[in-house]
């Protein structure tokens, strides 16, 4: 059984979203970070980096025990555990967790930034317009991939697509019309129609 810690952010919907999918059996354990709780000791003893989302998989690598923190590792583990979502060898594979570092370093650090000026710091136009536009570069480079492709690693639904999909889901916070990137909007519409991602972004 895997317990998830986790709360209602893109890197935490990732991983309850990858678990839907996947079909794996999980509890959930709720980390409101409004309220500090990923600063408690029970929390950071499993992620010193105080960071949501942490798994912990009593049925691990070698039949013991695995404790994860940072999304994109346990995307890997996950889709590498069930054999789905993450090509187990070959060119495929490396493109999907090339795209899946493009979220990592580039997609999660700028759209965040844009959530955080958005909300909080407005007034702060320098920051601000620094941030959306690279927010809407990153748009216009997933659009020019997305073109060419159905989904984001190629042509099959991956753990690279599951890693995105909770970022453009605020794509409100981000100054942008999907309409001005079409095959991100038909890629964001199809993924939407899921069960398995509409279950995994309403778990909390």
């Amino acid at each position: 059984m895997i317990d998830l810690y986790s709360w209602s952010t893109p890197n935490g919907r990732k991983i309850s979203i990858a678990l839907e999918e996947l079909n794996l059996g999980y509890t959930l354990h709720p980390v409101d970070i409004s309220k500090g709780e990923q600063f408690s000791a029970e929390f950071l003893a499993m992620n010193p980096n105080n960071k949501i989302p942490v798994i912990r998989d009593s049925d691990g690598v070698d039949g013991h025990p695995v404790t994860l923190f940072e999304s994109g590792a346990i995307l890997v583990y996950l889709a590498d555990k069930a054999r789905r979502l993450l090509p187990v060898a070959g060119r495929a594979r490396y493109e999907t967790i090339q795209w899946l570092m493009f979220q990592m370093g580039g997609v999660g650090p700028m759209f965040g930034q844009t959530h955080h000026f958005q909300r909080y710091a407005a007034h702060e136009k320098y920051s601000l317009e620094r941030y959306t536009t690279e927010t809407h570069r990153l748009y216009k480079v997933l659009d020019g991939q997305l073109a060419k492709n159905e989904f984001v690693g190629g042509d099959a639904y991956s753990i690279a697509d599951i890693a995105i999909y909770p970022w453009v889901a605020r794509f409100g916070l981000h100054q942008i019309d999907l309409a001005s990137v079409p095959h991100v909007k038909r890629w964001y519409d199809t993924l939407g129609e899921r069960p398995a991602v509409q279950r995994g972004m309403e778990v909390l």
